[in-house]
């Protein structure tokens, strides 16, 4: 049995698919590190009523985090 191998059209295709899930993933991951940063000047600023005048943005970072994660195209397992 002959393996098939892409078009140069599917091969472009497939090529911009990757290029794009590996941009959204560190687009999420920029947006959570700009969170982050946001979260520190907080913390800084606010000093002992952190707690309260940060909660909002601390709950957003945690959201974000759980998808800021660049994983590439590829899934190998092990």
């Amino acid at each position: 049995m002959e393996a098939k191998h892409p078009s140069a059209e599917e091969y472009s295709e497939i090529i911009a698919r990757r290029e794009e899930k590996i941009r959204e993933d560190w687009i999420r991951t920029m947006q959570a590190r700009i969170v982050r940063e946001e979260l520190q000047k907080c913390h800084k600023a606010e000093g002992v009523n952190h707690y309260q005048v940060c909660h909002e943005l601390a709950q957003t970072y945690l959201d974000l985090l759980k998808d800021a994660k660049v994983k590439g195209y590829r899934i190998i397992d092990q």
